[in-house]
This record gives structure tokens, C-alpha cells and sequence, in this order.
């Protein structure tokens, strides 16, 4: 996909993020000096216009990465040793911005249902921006770490090798982080198409093979996993998955605690 295919929301996704970068908060536009983008998140429609709840702003400093193939030139120790710390950095706000999404997914069937019973669009309409912002944030996120990750992946074989083992086993760890977090959004976008909203716009949607979602395009996630005998969605179920999915994550980052303290004392010592 081209940069060409998404810009026929940007306007609309400008004003929806006040003309600010959802990453660095850089602001740009009237108010603002940084010159501003619009990237696609997430799963998209391979052909056509990208809708506005797959967009996001971001600033030229934070979309260069997340479209432009990892440079393999070699970096001083110093130069490693501060990507590998920002890396983490990022990576531990990801893990934040994920459990906070799924906390909020899995509180929408109440939240609806409540808005339901007082018989107002208000409490709706506020759920439904609510967890779009996060999910984009999120998929934002999660985006943002890759491309530092596959940065690193460049970097292997310019370090020495030494230090290349410990390189490889903090971004094994770290990726394998990557793909659990990824399973937590995954079944927070569950409960959307559970409640017949579309995973990413919201709207309504009727989930079944191959269905798509008539606004943005997106494939809506099958639900045939998660129901119960009577046909109806097994939400607790899917939230005890959630909580495991995030206790494993919690799991894997202790391990990826250890491989970066290991990485850090070896280029400190190469210094």
C-alpha cells in the first residue's frame, strides 16, 4: 500500500487528533511546527481508501521509522545502548497502553448495556470513542517497537560477537513480548465483534466467515471460538483468556528484564 492510498481521511484524521503527533505529541498545523503525517494501523483493506479508525497522526520524526527499511550501517556502542534502552522504554509502555485496552474491552458489554438501560446514546457514543482512541493507541504502540526491533535486527551482525548473543536473545524476548501483546488486543477486538460492532470503526456488523465490515473494510474477527452452547457470546470465558494472556505477558517480561540487564552490562563494558 502507498502513502497515496491513505490521504483522502487526513484532514478529518488532523482534526480528530487536534493536529497532534499520537505518539511524541509533537503539534503541528496553526499551532505547531512539526510537519505531520498520517500512517495506517493495524490491519487494513488491501485495496482502496484506508478509513479514518485506521489512521493515526503522527510527526515526520516517528513515521520515518515505521516506513523506511532499518539502516544496517554500523552505530557506536553508545548510539546501541541508547536505542536498546528506548526500545525497552517503549516496550514497557506498550505493555501499559495494553493492559489498559483490555481492561477497557472487557468492561463494554456493562458499559453498553448500561447505556442501553438509561436509554441514551450519550454513554455509548463516549464508549465507542473511547475505545477507538485506545485501540489506535495501542496498535500505534506496538508499531513503534517493532521498528526498533527490526533496527536491531539490522545491527546484528555490525557488533561483536559477544555481544551479538546477548543482542539476539534480548530481541527474541522481546518480539516474543511483541506477538503476546498482540494476542491480548486481539481478543480485546473479540469482544467488540462479540457485541456485533466492527473490531476497528465500531459499527454494527454481523460476525460470520468472510465477513466484512461494511464501513471500513476491515475483515471482522470470527467469534465461533468463543460461544457457548446456546449460541450466545462466552464473555467470561474470553476474559479469563485475556487475564492469562496478560499474566503471560508479565512472565515474559521478567525474562526480558534479565536479557537487557545482561546486553547493558556487555556494551557498557565495551565502552
Amino acid at each position: 500500500m502507498t502513502a497515496r492510498d491513505w490521504r483522502a481521511d487526513r484532514s478529518a484524521v488532523f482534526d480528530r487528533d487536534a493536529y497532534t503527533c499520537r505518539h511524541c505529541d509533537a503539534v503541528g498545523g496553526d499551532d505547531g511546527p512539526a510537519t505531520l503525517r498520517t500512517a495506517p494501523v493495524g490491519d487494513v483493506p488491501l485495496e482502496g481508501e484506508v478509513h479514518e479508525s485506521a489512521l493515526v497522526t503522527v510527526c515526520d520524526d516517528c513515521f520515518a521509522p515505521l516506513e523506511s527499511e532499518p539502516s544496517t550501517d554500523a552505530v557506536e556502542t553508545e548510539a546501541l545502548f541508547r536505542l536498546v534502552r528506548e526500545t525497552t522504554g517503549f516496550q514497557g509502555a506498550t505493555i501499559s497502553d495494553v493492559a489498559a485496552f483490555a481492561s477497557l474491552a472487557t468492561s463494554l458489554p456493562a458499559a453498553l448495556e448500561s447505556a442501553l438501560d438509561e436509554e441514551t446514546d450519550v454513554g455509548i457514543d463516549e464508549s465507542v470513542l473511547e475505545y477507538r482512541r485506545a485501540r489506535l493507541d495501542v496498535l500505534l504502540a506496538l508499531a513503534i517497537v517493532d521498528a526498533r526491533l527490526e533496527r536491531l535486527a539490522a545491527l546484528r551482525s555490525t557488533v561483536d560477537p559477544e555481544v551479538r548473543a546477548s543482542l539476539e536473545a534480548f530481541a527474541e524476548t522481546a518480539t516474543a513480548l511483541q506477538s503476546t501483546l498482540r494476542k491480548v488486543v486481539a481478543l480485546g477486538e473479540t469482544v467488540a465483534t462479540g457485541l456485533g460492532r466492527c473490531q476497528g470503526c465500531f459499527d454494527e456488523v454481523r460476525a460470520s466467515a468472510d465477513a466484512t465490515c461494511a464501513t471500513c473494510g476491515l475483515a471482522v474477527r470470527e467469534t465461533s471460538d468463543w460461544q457457548g452452547e446456546d449460541g450466545t457470546l462466552a464473555f467470561d470465558r474470553l476474559f479469563a483468556t485475556t487475564n492469562e494472556t496478560l499474566q503471560g505477558a508479565t512472565e515474559t517480561t521478567e525474562a526480558l528484564t534479565d536479557r537487557t540487564m545482561a546486553l547493558a552490562e556487555q556494551l557498557t563494558a565495551s565502552q
